[in-house]
């Protein structure tokens, strides 16, 4: 009897041990393919680190690491990977159509002649109220002729404030190790972007923006911009927030049906130099958090004290709706455009 009464007490105290394990942020790595972001035992993020050259399909699957976000439930992905409208968008990510150096330029949005390659984890910490990896990142010339870039790219997760359910930081340091590089090219090819599903419902896209009057075709340097979006006849809302560090006069794509959007970060690394980008995202199911929390976030994030903004809210376009945007000639095509 009294092995059994000993039995019995030990499992109310393997299930509290069970839910600890559950509780914070945890990994789950599967090496060469990608890393999963746990917060209270579901997946809320994965980040696609392969490169596996063994077929051109595979090579094209994994020619840059990414980071998806899953959905609330923690069942799939919301955000696009491979194939699909312009392949080469892939959750929240970045990329120049114009990485210029030694009067030789190159294409590392689209992956033209040249990958971005996950070389290894440097850091990993996962806790109760935060989590934190960096990828080392090396960008290659065309043909893999060694490193135009070498990159750390860290993510910081940390609880979400409601009525989110991830809240993720990304810093992307960049290193000028082939001379002086200048990170240029277009707003709609360059820059850290997010990428929702290939499946969302293009006529319900809406943007915000905090401003009175917002035109995102012409003004810069926005604190932040939200895209919500509907999938699966789900809605989400993202909201994209730029570090006071990141350089000045940086454009916004900000507009498309599609949903792609990001900030376009212009600036150029003297050689052996680096420069550090950095954003925050929220995410949340449902219609977009009022302007009050997202200021609240952004005055956390970048260390300021400003007043909620009036709002500009704009439907997304389809490309066609703005002839100014009109992809160059070189990229007619849909497969290669933006």
């Amino acid at each position: 009897m009294q092995k059994l009464l000993a039995a019995f007490a030990v499992i109310p105290l393997a299930l509290s041990f069970a839910r600890a394990a559950e509780t914070g942020f945890t990994f789950k790595d599967t090496p060469g393919q990608y890393l999963d972001v746990l917060y209270n035992g579901k997946i809320v993020a994965r980040y696609m680190d392969g490169h596996d050259l063994s077929t051109p399909d595979k090579h094209t699957e994994t020619f840059k690491p990414y980071l998806h976000v899953f959905d609330a439930q923690g069942t799939a992905p919301i955000t696009k990977g491979p194939g699909g409208l312009f392949p080469h968008h892939r959750g929240l990510f970045i990329g120049y159509d114009a990485v210029t150096v030694g009067g030789q330029s190159y294409d590392r949005w689209h992956m033209k002649g040249g990958d971005q390659i996950h070389e290894k984890f440097t850091a990993q910490k996962a806790g109760a109220d935060s989590a934190t990896f960096t990828s080392q990142v090396r960008w290659t010339q065309d043909g893999d002729k060694g490193a135009v870039l070498e990159e750390e790219r860290t993510f910081t997760f940390l609880p979400p404030p409601a009525p989110g359910y991830l809240l993720v930081d990304m810093s992307s340091k960049l290193k000028a190790v082939a001379g002086e590089t200048q990170l240029a090219g277009t707003v709609e090819h360059a820059g850290i972007h997010l990428r929702p599903s290939d499946d969302i419902t293009r006529d319900a896209t809406v943007y915000v923006f905090p401003k009175k009057n917002a035109n995102a075709h012409k003004d810069k340097d926005y604190p932040w911009m939200g895209e919500s979006f509907t999938l699966n006849g789900k809605r989400y809302s993202v909201v994209y927030f730029n570090a006071p560090t990141n350089p000045k006069q940086s454009a916004i794509s900000a507009y498309r049906d599609y949903g792609r959007f990001g900030i376009f970060f212009k600036t150029t690394i003297p050689e052996g130099k680096d420069v550090t980008l950095r954003c925050r995202i929220l995410v949340a199911e449902g219609e977009m958090p009022p302007a009050e929390v997202i200021e609240k976030i952004y005055n956390a994030f970048a260390g300021t004290s400003d007043p909620v903004p009036e709002l500009t809210v704009k439907k997304g376009e389809s490309m066609a709706a703005n002839p100014a945007q009109k992809p160059a000639a070189k990229e007619a095509t849909p497969a290669a455009t933006p």
